[in-house]
């Protein structure tokens, strides 16, 4: 790792900006030689999948914020002086009828070019981020990246992935499919739950008979789980590997499935962005903990954005 101002002056600065569905991310690093430094993280809600996820269709005023979020995410990046800047867009643009209006809009007002990455390349990226973090993954990890448009399933094996799947089961799809009462109901959970379940068999048939050594969840609702934990601010802490017990995850999901919307608006650690989300993330986070038997849970703060930087160091 890089420590000083003066020798990152030497480094090559690259900005980082991941379109999903729910945020639009960024990352500003800089690197040289196999080390790297970050230097900002930060993100703008943009909530792309409000009312057209479940018809694969952008709204204008999906597109409005997205335009908004990157304007503000560059005037960031003008402060630092990069020398590259990358944009990529993930599940409910690369599902969307109107993708290419959509991509239309986004160069004409802020000047960049979308890349719109498939699941597969989604999956390499997140691999790959977490692989920064972690250095050594477990053999017959499973890595996993929630997303609002999709969710990624990684094995690994040797340090490398040995099977990854992108499925289209985001947790903005599931709601708008299937809203939650406030508080969710018991029935609801099964209806959620058997939505999940029905939609996995490649999961589950990867899975099977493999003793899978520990679940390692990326992005946002594995952050709010431990900030939920920890009693942490959103985005105040910065966690390259951080490991979930089982009980701490129970605990935090009997409160939450247990609660009203305006009791998780009061809860420290959980983001106004979530407060919808984290309902139906946690009933898939614990489907599979339940159907795969799993022990061991880790977070990391590091998925698509680190993926990116990781092929630029690496490459």
């Amino acid at each position: 790792m890089a420590n000083s101002s003066h020798r990152l002056t030497m480094y090559n600065r690259i900005a980082i900006i991941d379109l999903g569905t729910n945020t639009c991310n960024l990352l500003i690093a800089a690197y040289q030689n196999k080390t790297y430094q970050i230097l900002y993280q930060g993100k703008e809600v943009v909530k792309l999948g409000k009312n057209g996820i479940d018809k694969n269709y952008l709204t204008d005023e999906g597109l409005e914020r997205a335009i908004l979020a990157i304007r503000k995410h560059q005037e960031r990046i003008s402060q630092f002086e990069v020398s590259e800047m990358v944009i990529i867009a993930t599940s409910a643009i690369r599902d969307a009828i109107n993708q290419d209006w959509f991509r239309q809009q986004i160069k004409a007002n802020t000047g960049l070019d979308l890349h719109i990455i498939s699941g597969e390349k989604e999956a390499d990226l997140i691999f790959n981020g977490v692989r920064l973090a972690f250095n050594e993954i477990d053999d017959h990890s499973l890595i996993l990246d929630i997303g609002g448009g999709s969710n990624e399933f990684i094995l690994t094996k040797g340090n490398k992935p040995i099977w990854k799947q992108s499925f289209p089961l985001g947790m903005a799809r599931v709601i708008e499919q299937l809203p939650p009462s406030n508080p969710i109901t018991n029935l609801e959970i099964q209806q959620i739950k058997t939505y999940f379940e029905s939609r996995l068999d490649l999961l589950w048939n990867r899975t099977k008979n493999i003793g899978i050594t520990s679940l390692i969840g990326c992005s946002g609702a594995f952050d709010t789980l431990v900030d939920l934990i920890d009693q942490t601010e959103p985005g105040t802490k910065i966690r390259t590997k951080q490991e979930i017990s089982i009980p701490d995850f129970l605990r935090i999901y009997e409160l939450l499935i247990s609660s009203t919307t305006a009791e998780r608006s009061e809860m420290k650690g959980l983001e106004s962005l979530r407060i919808e989300m984290i309902v139906p993330s946690v009933i898939f986070i614990k489907l599979i903990i339940d159907r795969i038997k799993i022990q061991k849970i880790y977070q990391t703060d590091y998925a698509l954005r680190e993926g990116v930087l990781y092929e630029q160091i690496f490459s």
